[in-house]
């Protein structure tokens, strides 16, 4: 990896974010950044987000396109090209969790199995745009091998840093692509930090950090709002580790009731395992940041983040929507898994953590037998061999 420079903006620039005219990248401290601007952190060490958007109606959706980029009106840049291996346009099918009648987004439908193409089309879309040619990513799996894959449908470069621990087929996923993978002792936090370090000298195309990420992730809001005939459900249920879907299910809501396209945002329900469950404690508790805890290994590997990136914006999300959070023992996960295969639907432990979580929401009243409730499926059990194994081995 090369280095890279943030570079500067000029009076053009500032005079155009101080104006409100064109959107621009904000920090936590209120510090502003040009939209085109080449980063991942602000000067205050914190993520980026984009400033509000405006929303489309269905009269900004093409309908020529068969891809999540169908909604690319809905995005704050406008780009002649983008890096598409065909994500989105997933199914909704229709399921019976508990007793309680959902509709389920299984979203291993995207190119590399799993969700998290939908943040790294656009995230790499906007690099390629840019310049960038070697990119430097860490992940537990999933987002890793989707780095991996649209770097090298981009004719990029990229290292992937993962765990020791990673499931052996997303690392292999990753290397098949062309990725360089270095393995880090210890745990998910471990890997970041390592992460972090090596940026100084790459560019840093995170998926937890990157603020286009999530203006990926948010198309799946409109994708369900399309697939529901263009109207919105009551709630959303979703998996959180860092909580890119989290966030980008509440953007993406919010900027369809900013068009008018919708009355409200839905209730957004996330489940996390309770081996390690930083931000339902915190939400639990009434905090604004993530709680710490004793947290332990859990087969949810895809969710297992101690200190999330984004857990201030996370938490902030979740409690504007007037929804909650729903923790799930290891015992709950692998019924999960075979509750759900009993329905044909293949999911990786991490995704059955929002079918535990269920009975658990309706208890709470924020599930409704009588409304419009979705659950997200983000990856495949093909991506967790090993645990899909331990699991029926031991049922």
């Amino acid at each position: 990896c090369a280095p890279y420079a943030d570079g500067e903006f000029n009076r053009e620039d500032r005079q155009l974010m101080d104006d409100a005219v064109f959107p621009y990248l904000y920090d936590r401290r209120g510090g502003r950044y040009p939209i085109s601007q080449a980063r991942w952190r602000g000067d205050d060490g914190s993520p980026l987000m984009v400033s509000p958007l405006g929303g489309i109606t269905r009269d900004g959706v093409d309908r020529s396109e068969r891809s999540q980029w169908r909604y690319r009106a809905a995005l704050p840049v406008s780009l002649e090209q983008w890096v598409s291996l065909g994500e989105g346009c997933t199914p909704l099918l229709r399921a019976t969790v508990d007793g309680v009648p959902l509709r389920v987004k299984p979203e291993w439908f995207n190119p590399t199995a799993s969700f998290k193409d939908r943040g790294t089309t656009v995230m790499m879309s906007v690099l390629a745009s840019q310049g960038i040619m070697d990119v430097l990513e860490d992940s537990s799996g999933n987002g890793g091998s989707s780095v991996a894959a649209y770097a090298a449908a981009a004719g990029m470069t990229a290292k992937i840093l993962a765990p020791e621990s990673t499931s052996t087929a997303k690392i292999l996923q990753s290397r098949i692509h062309g990725a360089r993978v270095e393995l880090v002792p210890g745990d998910r936090a471990a890997t970041s930090h390592e992460a972090i370090r090596q940026a100084e000298t790459c560019f840093y195309a995170s998926h937890n950090w990157h603020p286009f990420f999530i203006q990926g992730t948010k198309l799946l809001a409109y994708e369900i709002w399309e697939d529901l005939g263009f109207a919105a459900p009551d709630s959303v249920i979703v998996p959180a580790g860092a909580g890119s879907l989290v966030l980008g299910c509440f953007i993406g809501f919010t900027e369809l009731v900013t068009s008018g396209a919708i009355p409200r945002i839905p209730r957004i329900l996330v489940a996390q395992a309770e081996n390690c469950s930083p931000l339902a404690k915190a939400f639990a508790y009434g905090l604004n940041h993530a709680a710490e805890g004793a947290w332990t290994p859990t087969l949810a590997e895809g969710a297992s983040i101690a200190r999330p990136v984004r857990d201030q914006e996370v938490l902030a999300a979740v409690a504007d929507s007037g929804g909650g959070f729903q923790t799930v023992s290891e015992e709950q996960i692998p019924r999960a898994v075979h509750m759900l295969a009993a329905l044909g639907l293949y999911a990786e432990p991490t995704s059955a953590l929002v079918a535990a979580a269920v009975s658990g929401f309706v208890k709470q009243g924020l599930v409704r037998p009588n409304e419009t409730t979705v659950m997200v499926l983000t990856g495949s059990g093909l991506k967790a061999v090993q645990a899909m194994t331990d699991i029926l081995d031991h049922q």
